[in-house]
């Protein structure tokens, strides 16, 4: 039994950026209600890298909200089109992966993302299944369905083409071999982040020319990055993953700036929309203090992804310390050449102390601490591929991290 019409679709565009054409995904809803039918909820999975972290998040809570009103997801693992890479917001070709490393990937994918979705109603494709079978032929009628004019539409092929770099061809199989994905499985509804949203018209063009019902599109907004510029990523080291242990996840959230605090509360800790706006509400009048905000948005997302156990775990620590440690609201952070390094030299090249031997005498006096814990050999390699939290003497803090 599905719930009503207007019930799923004030689920459905909670959140939602774009939701096209709204009118046939309605007419997709009634008729799965009359015939008591599922329908079909694709998501395609680059598994180019293997962890997911928040910002991913986003499109699998939203499928999960799918699946819990009863609907059919179709997770497809790119394994074959992660051979092509996904241009989509790239300015330079993306190398190409081997079959056994999309399956690694994918793999681990799909582990991650059990977080979030629940394994009924739930199926899980290789595009290499179908794609990995075409003809030179098949690739031909694929392609002749679409003109090169509208793949230089997308935004990246533009600008790429207008700055004069390389655009190989391969690289505009990539969108037609994902709706074409979309063709084999009957997708009724594809979703993704703001940035596939070319990708996604393009599965309703291709099903169409293959005399196939045209799926619906559904898009999500892209998460910032614990920077607040970018765009979530592990490559730009702003990511807060879901392998992230509850302190680690802790800790990057209240490092975010004010202005995300709203965000992050909506669409990665999932929050409901009277508290959403009740949050807004204080944080606009004054009534709740940023800091505040920041601790019950991690407090929510730990524990959707660990447990309320965890969550408090990780508040106390965090207060214990930072809070109780007299450390400021806002640390700067400081990128580091090289992933390990003496603390002696680090310090030296953040400016905190102005030589060696300086840095040398704080450590035997007992005055440099990393992530709370006393400096007390300074003869030892220092990891900082992970951000640590590098206090010298009772004033000088900085995050330091190589990137």
């Amino acid at each position: 039994m599905f719930p009503t019409l207007n019930e799923q679709m004030d689920v459905i565009r909670k959140g939602t950026i774009d939701l096209l054409p709204e009118k046939e995904l309605e007419e997709k809803i009634i008729n799965s209600i009359k015939t008591n039918t599922p329908l079909n909820i694709k998501l395609g999975a680059d598994p180019s890298r293997p962890d997911l972290h928040i910002g991913h998040g986003v499109v699998l809570h939203k499928m999960r909200e799918f699946q819990d009103l009863g609907h059919k997801l179709i997770l497809i693992i790119g394994d074959f089109t992660a051979m092509i890479g996904d241009p989509t917001g790239k300015s330079k070709t993306r190398p190409a992966l081997s079959i056994e490393e999309t399956k690694i990937n994918g793999n681990s994918y799909l582990e991650q993302a059990s977080k979030i979705l629940k394994p009924k109603n739930l199926e899980v494709r290789n595009n290499s299944e179908w794609l990995s079978s075409l003809t030179f032929m098949d690739v031909i009628k694929l392609a002749s369905n679409y003109t090169v004019a509208q793949l230089i539409e997308r935004d990246d092929f533009s600008k790429r083409f207008k700055a004069g770099t390389p655009i190989s061809i391969h690289e505009f199989l990539y969108p037609l071999a994902q709706a074409y994905d979309s063709f084999v499985i009957n997708s009724d509804i594809e979703l993704g982040g703001t940035d596939q949203k070319f990708n996604l018209l393009v599965g309703r063009e291709v099903q169409k020319a293959y005399n196939s019902a045209p799926q619906c599109i559904l898009t999500m907004p892209i998460l910032e990055g614990t920077d607040g510029i970018e765009k979530m990523s592990k490559s730009l080291n702003n990511y807060v993953a879901f392998t992230d242990t509850p302190r680690e996840m802790f800790g990057k959230v209240m490092s975010i700036p004010d202005n995300l605090i709203s965000r992050y509360y909506q669409y990665a800790a999932f929050a409901d929309s009277n508290s959403v706006n009740e949050m807004n509400k204080g944080l606009s009048d004054g009534t709740l203090h940023p800091r505040n905000a920041k601790v019950q948005t991690a407090m929510q997302i730990v524990e959707f992804y660990h447990s309320k156990d965890a969550a408090q775990a990780a508040f106390e620590e965090f207060e214990r310390m930072f809070v109780k440690k007299d450390i400021p609201d806002t640390v700067d952070l400081f990128i580091l050449p090289e992933a390990e390094m003496l603390i002696t030299d680090a310090v030296l090249l953040a400016g905190l102390v102005n030589s060696k031997k300086e840095a040398k005498k704080l450590i035997e006096q007992g005055g440099i601490y990393i992530d709370n814990e006393r400096v007390t050999d300074f003869t030892n390699k220092i990891d900082f591929a992970t951000q640590k939290l590098v206090k010298v003497g009772k004033r000088k803090f900085l995050y330091m991290i190589f990137k």
